[in-house]
């Protein structure tokens, strides 16, 4: 009978824990992170689900005879708007495992 319930429980933990992350990535799909380099002169924003919204560059670093540098700086701005989202989804897990009583070792999404 006790295994019985502990089943019922992890289906139930299973099930919030589900409906949370659904909720989570759906937050996420509708947030916007703004990635930066050369102090903001390059500006990428993407969503939570890294979809890329819109892209500013300031006249400063745009120059014909230096394609390269800015193709690093667009990189740059990428990768830090992608670090911003990836920081939020960890600390949305981390609220999801905390609010839910799971053990720090469990790992989210599955």
């Amino acid at each position: 009978m006790k295994n019985m319930m502990d089943m019922m429980n992890m289906m139930k933990k299973a099930q919030q824990v589900q409906s949370q992350m659904t909720i989570i990535q759906n937050k996420m799909e509708n947030t916007e992170f703004t990635g930066s380099a050369a102090n903001d002169a390059v500006q990428v924003t993407m969503t939570g689900k890294f979809k890329t919204t819109k892209v500013k560059l300031d006249k400063s670093v745009v120059d014909p005879q230096d394609i390269e540098t800015l193709e690093d700086l667009v990189l740059v701005a990428i990768n830090d708007a992608k670090q911003k989202a990836d920081d939020a989804m960890e600390k949305a897990f981390e609220s999801v495992k905390k609010s839910l009583g799971l053990p720090n070792e469990f790992k989210l999404p599955f």
